[in-house]
């Protein structure tokens, strides 16, 4: 699967959202050269359906921040060389950690959750996060976001058809404590340390991750001897990646691409 010499690219997905989100992109980016891999978060091997209809029974409760580095870095570990990273919300806090561990060619980080010791007074975001983990619930017991939360942090700017067609093939159920996760120590990002070429994406319709956030996130890194870059998407919402127009934002990423390398 791995024996090429085309760059690979990894595809990390956020929480609650099914690998599947990738497929259009990977089509995408294998028409223009490369090698790509979109592997699904720990115990979430299915379809979006099926995890939502047995998430009671599921593992899924137990994923925690650290589980889901080592399970990249060993997917890492397998391949020829060192990929570049896209991941999108959890996803691209994810692939900001996995870049600060070198495990990256280069990251790029689409409306990404930004790290706990990112100081900041964007409270939205805090109660985000709050209604994101559903804190009065058991902890053994996955949490599946209602259709009303989807719509305001994930799908705004769809039509209500649109946000339902989404939440059908996209939803899967979610550990509780994974958003409480970023505030933990794994979660933490030293912004002076060297690492290879970053670039940071927002929409300006995103209500979760608003793009302030999202450029205050950027403007973090401080390492002089580093390419970090950031750029704003118009009318684009948190699930910019699923949005009709997410080509805009997958053809300006194969251009910063050609201009680094």
């Amino acid at each position: 699967m791995y024996l090429s010499d085309r760059k690979t690219i990894m595809f990390i997905s956020g929480a609650f959202i099914s690998h599947a989100c990738w497929k259009e992109w990977i089509v995408f980016f294998e028409n223009k050269g490369y090698k790509t891999v979109a592997p699904p978060w720990l115990y979430k091997n299915e379809l979006a359906v099926n995890l939502r209809k047995t998430h009671s029974e599921s593992k899924i409760p137990l994923i925690r921040l650290n589980n889901l580095l080592d399970y990249y870095a060993e997917i890492i570990d397998k391949l020829p060389e060192k990929p570049i990273l896209i991941g999108h919300s959890y996803g691209g806090l994810l692939t900001q950690l996995l870049m600060q561990k070198e495990l990256g060619s280069h990251g790029i980080c689409i409306n990404s959750i930004p790290p706990g010791n990112l100081m900041h007074f964007n409270f939205p975001f805090y109660k985000a996060v709050w209604n994101l983990s559903d804190y009065f619930s058991s902890a053994n017991k996955p949490f599946l976001m209602p259709f009303k939360t989807w719509q305001h942090y994930f799908a705004n700017q769809l039509s209500f058809e649109e946000q339902k067609e989404a939440y059908e093939a996209l939803l899967v159920p979610e550990s509780r404590l994974i958003m409480c996760e970023i505030y933990s120590k794994a979660a933490k990002i030293d912004f002076k340390k060297k690492h290879n070429p970053l670039l940071f994406l927002s929409g300006s319709k995103d209500v979760f991750v608003s793009p302030s956030l999202n450029n205050l996130n950027f403007k973090k890194y401080k390492n002089i001897h580093s390419i970090t870059c950031y750029k704003e998407f118009q009318d684009f919402n948190h699930l910019s990646i699923n949005h009709e127009n997410w080509q805009t934002i997958a053809d300006f990423i194969v251009s910063w691409l050609k201009k680094i390398s």
